[in-house]
């Protein structure tokens, strides 16, 4: 459970960096995000799914 509450800690140091640092490109990211087609996004959504399990099983394994 630990691992978990650690792991969205770290999300949001991420998603902080990017409003924090460079808010600019965070808006840009919305607006192409805004635009993309929903099967495209589905997509993307599955291969960062796939991508993550992949790197804590390789971790964690």
């Amino acid at each position: 459970m630990s691992d978990l509450i650690v792991a969205l800690g770290l999300v949001l140091v991420i998603e902080g960096l990017i409003w924090a640092a460079l808010p600019h490109i965070g808006k840009s990211m919305l607006e192409t995000m805004a635009a993309t087609p929903p099967a495209t996004m589905r997509m993307a959504g599955t291969v960062a799914i796939a991508v993550g399990v992949a790197i804590v099983w390789l971790v964690k394994g």
